[in-house]
């Protein structure tokens, strides 16, 4: 499973320097997307901007982030869900229009995008994304204003998008009818800042003023912030693996902090799938600690370090090939061995998507002198594809879609395993089931998916 992208934005009242500031919130957010990062900054005359290949800390330095000077910025951590791995399709999109330069920057995926782009048919694409569909519908749009484009061009997209738009003397931050990605909104004294997560705002010292809502524009400009509804009815669907997966921990959504909801899920975990025999619990960092500690907690079983994580590469699901995830998982995990030589323990781990990583986790730990694994999941199985930005496999490829809970067991070589009921899952994001996105987990899907999409893979953006 590869997560969603990260979009950051600020406009600031005083002062042109946002380059650094921008930089900063981006590196809050690498862990939405490692392929490609980019910033484009106004200074309400022109744009000037960078987009590359790789890590922020890589495709910007000092002398590169001091070109980009303006008072509005926005930027881009990028995943590939809607067209490939390539410069062409790094983010912000840059087009021109009636209205003037516009910059844009997505986090979602369309499931209408090749009928969008049938609709373009004189206009020249310079990548395969859905990203730069919108803003050429933007671009292209009959409507009047800049404004009047946006939500026309809004109501013909259909899927996942938190999009940030920059003029040359506006930032625009806006949700799909749904709100299935995040987006947050913070302040300075001196500005306005959006960002996928609200530990963007925290890095640059912003303070957390709300989440933009679903079918909602705020626009931002030398007058402060207008909001408007550009979308009404639909009902609120946040993407249930923010909680589980793909949000930093210390990250805050809806009131609820990810941390919080994630202890949770383990406790109910132990309540669900208890280890009566087990001497430890371990987690597979990072994602798997918070529940591991609820677990451990709940279970009153001491809770320990057995595997460590080398920080200095991505997230395995990160690399585009199976091949490239096997190296990916020994690089990245290690044992402990004379934490773990001998004991039976329970091992916790946000989720299983095809299982190869489970039990490549799971041999290291045997080979390592492990004399029980009791493998638990922190959410429940995963027998739907995704296609609102997450980069789900098809169901042919979904574990859990495919074989049974004794199945998947063996086929991991675990000793035991259990995973946490979606009942518990909801009980612990403690927010209205109908608010949620559970579409990878009961089929239920928010937005209806075209017949010819279904079975496809969609690659992530």
């Amino acid at each position: 499973m590869r997560e969603a992208c990260g979009v950051f934005g600020i406009y600031s009242f005083k002062g042109d320097e946002l380059a650094k500031p921008l930089y900063y919130g981006l590196f809050s957010l690498q862990h939405r997307g490692q392929e490609s990062a980019g910033i484009y900054a106004s200074d309400g005359k022109q744009f000037r901007g960078r987009v590359g290949m790789g890590l922020v800390n890589v495709v910007f330095d000092e002398e590169k982030l001091n070109e980009l000077k303006g008072h509005i910025a926005i930027g881009h951590v990028r995943y590939s869900t809607t067209g490939s791995s390539t410069l062409a399709n790094a983010q912000p999109i840059v087009v021109e229009s009636k209205f003037g330069p516009i910059a844009l920057a997505h986090n979602g995926n369309l499931i209408n995008t090749e009928e969008l782009r049938l609709r373009l048919s004189g206009y020249k694409f310079r990548s395969t994304t859905d990203s730069e569909v919108i803003a050429a519908l933007i671009a292209n749009s009959p409507a009047p204003t800049l404004e009047e484009a946006l939500v026309s061009t809004l109501r013909e997209c259909r899927g996942a998008f938190s999009l940030v738009i920059m003029t040359l003397d506006k930032l625009i931050a806006l949700r799909d009818q749904n709100g299935i990605r995040p987006l947050s909104v913070g302040k300075t004294d001196d500005a306005y800042v959006v960002s996928s997560e609200t530990c963007g705002l925290d890095v640059v010292g912003a303070d957390f003023v709300r989440d933009v809502e679903n079918g909602e524009m705020v626009i931002i400009d030398e007058n402060g912030l207008q909001s408007k509804t550009w979308s009404k009815g639909e009902r609120k669907a946040l993407c249930v693996f923010e909680f589980i997966y793909f949000a930093r921990p210390d990250s805050l959504i809806g009131g609820r902090s990810f941390h919080d909801v994630r202890i949770h899920l383990g406790k109910y975990l132990a309540k669900e799938h208890p280890a009566p025999e087990a001497e430890m619990v371990i987690a597979v960092p990072d994602s798997g600690v918070p529940a591991s500690m609820g677990f451990a907690a709940e279970a009153k079983i001491p809770y320990s370090e057995g595997l460590i994580k080398n920080r200095y590469i991505g997230r395995t699901f990160i690399q585009p090939t199976q091949v490239m995830r096997d190296i990916g998982v020994k690089m990245k995990l290690n044992p402990i061995r004379d934490a773990i030589r001998g004991k039976k323990m329970v091992v916790i781990d946000d989720s299983i998507v095809r299982g190869t990583t489970s039990r490549q986790i799971v041999r290291l730990l045997r080979d390592h002198g492990a004399r029980e694994i009791h493998f638990r999941v922190s959410s429940p199985p995963i027998i739907y594809p995704c296609f609102y930005g997450i980069d789900t496999p098809t169901r042919s490829e979904l574990i859990a879609a495919n074989l049974s809970l004794e199945g998947i067991r063996r086929y991991i070589e675990a000793d035991s395993l259990g995973y946490l009921s979606l009942k518990s899952l909801v009980r612990a994001i403690n927010i209205p089931k109908e608010h949620l996105c559970l579409a990878c987990l009961n089929g239920e899907y928010p937005v209806r998916i075209p017949e010819r999409l279904q079975g496809l893979k969609l690659i992530f953006k």
